[in-house]
């Protein structure tokens, strides 16, 4: 008597297959949910600050020069000489001043807005105002020959509400991603034919005609 091996029996393939074909994209969009919702619910909540600073012409510039300025001074806010300055006021190293804090120009008005990120909202308010205090700094340093300055428009005012996403939206995207993952997922798989349908028979070519043959030879 020889031992065989047991195979175990493929119940769940079979079970599987038989499923309706949009089941995928359900299971898609549930699992997307699931997982979105649960990445909202343990992120860390993100605050955000911002403060605005506005370039006046002096005397000797042309006022439209006092845009341009702001545009410069907007790229120049996140360099290094003005960061290290801020670093003291903020008392955060300069690498987190350089991974939080953004700014943004307006093509229509002289304004450079400067904003900070942080998981509290003191630090967020606090970083914002020690990069628009240093810019402004630098700024002045150098009016005598650019006869444009920075004056602070706005103080940057400690956040109430997370910037993050909110439990419900990240579910949605999750959920949106998985349903169109799932969608994508019906399209490619194999198709099958219908239960009880015979297979398409092969198709053989049949004795070529007698008048044929003759012409061949």
């Amino acid at each position: 008597m020889t031992d065989r091996p047991i195979r175990p029996r493929r119940f769940f393939p079979a079970r599987l297959r038989r499923l309706p074909a949009w089941s995928l994209v359900v299971a898609g969009t549930a699992a997307g949910g699931l997982l979105g919702g649960a990445y909202g619910v343990l992120q860390t909540p993100v605050y955000t600050a911002t403060s605005y600073v506005v370039a006046v012409p002096g005397k000797k510039s042309d006022p439209a020069a006092a845009l341009g300025f702001a545009q410069a001074y907007g790229r120049v806010a996140t360099q290094l000489a003005v960061l290290g300055d801020a670093q003291r006021q903020a008392r955060v190293p300069v690498r987190t001043l350089r991974r939080s804090v953004r700014t943004a120009t307006s093509p229509d008005a002289p304004m450079v807005a400067v904003s900070a990120t942080s998981a509290r909202p003191k630090l967020a308010a606090d970083m914002a105002d020690a990069v628009s205090d240093a810019l402004t700094r630098h700024a002045g340093a150098t009016a005598g020959s650019t006869h444009v300055s920075l004056v602070r428009f706005a103080r940057a005012v400690r956040p109430t509400d997370p910037s993050s996403a909110s439990p419900t939206v990240t579910g949605l995207v999750g959920a949106s991603a998985g349903g169109l993952l799932g969608g994508l997922a019906l399209l490619v798989r194999p198709r099958r034919g219908e239960p009880g349908e015979p297979a398409p028979a092969a198709s053989v070519p049949g004795p070529a005609p007698a008048a044929d043959v003759r012409g061949l030879r």
